[in-house]
């Protein structure tokens, strides 16, 4: 597996690799449709299918943690599925190493919201790619850190009420209404959304695979 890919040559497009001549279906393993936007965004074709599995976490270092998450995100879907290429994902918030993930209830994700007001944290998001024809797994996880304004009890709870807070990590959306709350970040936002479309597609073209070119009519 690949943890980290340095290189310095040209990407090479779908159609020009011998290799790589079938890829053609790229599978996003999430449902999150905050995920599908930022591939959306920058160009890429692609299909969803959600992972069912249980997810597991062996280690307490939140960004093993998130390459765990979205390596067994990727593995399920690329085992299940017809895909050439398999792009998983997962996002942790993290507080003086304390993992958060999504909250249970609103009673969580108000405990959550308090441990975060008024202070910095970092959001961490785990990538795992997978080339199904050369058999290679590209695996790396971003971090970025979030500085949150002072919130009353009022504010926090009537965040939670809004019902925004309870399928994201660490019980908030910096792309919604908690935006009012964000007094800054160090770091790529789209980490902080769920997917840092960034490094994903530049770690692709250091392995010879441009992600918006996959999918593609080949008649064009």
């Amino acid at each position: 597996m690949t943890e980290k890919i340095q290189s310095h040559r040209q990407p090479l497009l779908i159609n020009d690799l011998e290799g790589y001549g079938k890829v053609k279906k790229i599978i996003l393993a999430s449902g999150s449709p905050r995920r599908k936007e930022l591939l959306e965004q920058i160009g890429v074709s692609f299909e969803i299918v959600k992972a069912e599995g249980e997810e597991v976490i062996t280690t307490e270092i939140p960004s093993e943690a998130v390459k765990e998450l979205s390596r067994q995100k990727a593995r399920e879907v690329a085992a299940k599925t017809d895909g050439d290429v398999i792009i998983g994902a997962d996002t942790v918030v993290a507080v003086s190493g304390r993992i958060l993930g999504k909250p249970k209830d609103a009673g969580d994700a108000v405990r959550m919201l308090k441990m975060l007001q008024g202070k910095e944290h970092e959001v961490l998001t785990g990538v795992t790619l997978i080339l199904k024809e050369s058999g290679q797994e590209i695996c790396f996880a971003e971090a970025t850190k979030v500085h949150v304004y002072p919130m009353t009890e009022e504010q926090i709870r009537s965040y939670v009420e809004s019902g925004e807070p309870m399928d994201k990590a660490g019980a908030y959306g910096i792309q919604g209404r908690f935006a009012a709350y964000v007094s800054g970040i160090e770091g790529d936002y789209n980490t902080v959304v769920g997917l840092p479309v960034g490094r994903l597609y530049q770690e692709a073209l250091a392995a010879g695979i441009d992600l918006t070119a996959c999918g593609k009519d080949e008649k064009r």
